[in-house]
């Protein structure tokens, strides 16, 4: 049996390096310590050994330490738990650890555990401001558990612009609070597998930013989760952020005013679009869904110069333009090319949005509300079972609504008006608008690179971030990350991300429900949070919905409707 290293007393110590400039004389509650350092680097993390008296089960990946250097504080996440052994042949010959003397002799002298922590964020002697890690603290550095002041001292506490998004793991009481005014400055990204709750956590950002007002949101509400009130899978009923903020902050508006009646959702806007508005841009969109070669594609700019407006309205009538007739004649166009086109675009008259004539300016009804600071939901219904709908009307409206942010941006540098609010603008199955072919391409492609030029920013809700451009996912500012399996999902999540390999075995790591590792723009450091739960009471009542209030307001909607006053009733 080889020998075990002794603990070497903190006066040999200071006798070897010198006093300590950090005052480790208050030593932490014993509960409190975890081991020592014994090594490491600042490239690959530190390698801490676990005293006698601190089970491997009581750690774990994702959770916060302090390494206490001798002039610095590191803030540190565990990465990983090992079990190491000063004898490697202990892990071919166990002993026999009913006798209670060898087990006492074996564990944590001859045997013990290990934990590989990553340092992020370090504090100086005296400093009140964290600065990135450039260095590592030396052997037999004390490590103990990060503590509520420890982590509040990095996160922050309650404050305007902040928003309390979760608990660190292990960690029951202590809020993270994530920056929602540096969220809203970059694109982000809410990415994991099906089913582990990212609809609640976009939901709960979206809802973040309208109480803390740094932005205002345009949804595109795919499966009609946003607005109004739906089910999660429990059947519980969760409320829609129409219903959690009064319609003076979000306004509903529907492509499918059956399916919002019949699902009690309040709508303050029927979307319709007509034939004569759309544009080959529009059209071009939808390429790989519909099928479009590129010299279809091509031939649509050419049609809609002849045919004006309506053109799609003409191509989708029996009888061929005569127009049309002249391109085929002269070899503008070949006669399967406008056949196959015109085959392609009925599918348009499925969609009971899209009318001949429309008198409505739906973009100017959008920018009306957004201008004014309102909220912006737009269901989709029936229609959102459609990709071709969805991305149709979403590049239709992204494409006009940035436009007019870049004017008036320009406007503003001019010194002609006031700069544009901040504009969010979610998509889901956002894999779909930014796939490397085409998100060059594309408006969201644009305004993910564009970073805030213009005041607009998307936030990109994704079961498959490795169908994504990889431009586009280094320009995402904040990655709000749950579970994912996928290899190739794992490494577009963490691209570009420094110290992404030790990252991984904590996201690997993460329950399917409730949890999500942040990292970027929005929080100082990463940090793995157990997720509030957006169904409470407490939750809506954070946000200023209270049960009670909705029936006051109710009741005060009766009197008038009556014209009683209280006495009346």
């Amino acid at each position: 049996m080889t020998d075990s290293v002794s603990p070497v007393p903190h006066s040999e110590l200071d006798e070897h390096f010198g006093p300590r400039k950090w005052d480790l004389g208050n030593e932490p509650p014993a509960d409190k310590a975890l081991g020592v350092v014994v090594g490491g680097s600042l490239s690959k993390g530190l390698e801490v050994k676990l005293d006698r008296d601190t089970s491997t089960e009581e750690t774990a990946v994702g959770r916060y330490v302090v390494v206490q250097g001798q002039s610095r504080r590191f803030f540190s996440m565990i990465t990983d738990v090992m079990l190491d052994a000063t004898d490697p042949r202990w892990a071919k010959v166990a002993p026999d650890m009913s006798d209670d003397f060898m087990r006492d002799v074996m564990i944590g002298i001859n045997t013990f555990g290990l934990l590989h922590v990553s340092p992020m964020l370090m504090l100086e002697e005296g400093a009140t401001e964290t600065k990135p890690v450039k260095t590592v603290p030396g052997h037999f550095a004390r490590v103990v558990e990060a503590t509520a002041e420890d982590v509040n001292q990095i996160f922050g506490e309650e404050q305007p612009g902040y928003f309390f998004v979760g608990e660190p793991l292990d960690m029951d009481g202590i809020r993270i609070y994530l920056n929602l005014k540096r969220l809203v400055e970059r694109s982000s990204g809410v990415f994991g597998k099906s089913g582990t709750g990212k609809t609640f956590l976009t939901r709960m950002l979206l809802a973040g930013i309208i109480k803390e007002n740094v932005a205002v949101n345009l949804v595109f509400d795919m499966h009609n989760e946003y607005g109004w009130k739906s089910q999660d899978e429990a059947k519980t009923e969760v409320k829609g952020l129409r219903q959690l903020f009064p319609s003076g902050k979000v306004a509903v508006v529907t492509l499918d005013p059956e399916s919002s009646r019949r699902r009690g959702s309040k709508v303050d806007y029927d979307v319709t679009i007509g034939y004569d508005q759309l544009e080959p841009e529009d059209v071009a969109m939808l390429q790989s869904i519909m099928g479009l070669s590129d010299v279809q594609v091509g031939a649509l700019y050419a049609i809609h110069r002849r045919l004006g407006r309506n053109w799609i309205a003409r191509l989708l009538n029996d009888e061929r333009p005569e127009e049309m007739q002249d391109m085929i004649d002269s070899g503008l166009i070949h006669e399967g090319t406008l056949g196959a086109i015109q085959r392609k675009l009925r599918m348009f008259q499925r969609f009971g949005f899209l009318r001949p004539n429309v008198q409505d300016n739906v973009v100017e009804k959008l920018l009306g509300f957004i201008n004014q600071g309102v909220n912006v939901v737009l269901e989709f219904g029936r229609y959102g079972g459609s990709l071709e709908a969805y991305i149709l009307v979403a590049n239709y409206l992204t494409r006009r609504i940035h436009q007019a942010y870049v004017e008036r941006k320009e406007a503003a540098q001019g010194g002609g008006r006031d700069e544009p609010k901040p504009l969010v603008i979610t998509i889901e199955e956002a894999h779909k608008f930014l796939d490397p072919a085409i998100a060059s391409q594309t408006i969201f492609g644009t305004i993910a690179r564009e970073l805030r030029k213009y005041n607009v920013t998307l936030l990109i809700v994704d079961q498959r971030p490795s169908g994504i451009d990889p431009e586009v996912m280094s320009q995402i500012g904040t990655r709000v990350t749950c579970l994912l399996d996928d290899e190739s999902d794992i490494r577009a999540v963490f691209s570009g991300v420094s110290g992404a390999s030790e990252l991984r075995n904590v996201l690997a790591k993460l329950d399917t429900r409730q949890q999500a590792l942040i990292l970027g723009h929005a929080v100082p450091m990463p940090v793995v949070v157990r997720t509030r739960d957006t169904t409470s009471a407490a939750y809506y009542e954070a946000l200023g919905y209270t049960e009670g209030d909705q029936l006051q307001k109710k009741l005060e909607k009766n009197r008038k409707a009556l014209g009683r006053d209280d006495s009346g009733l």
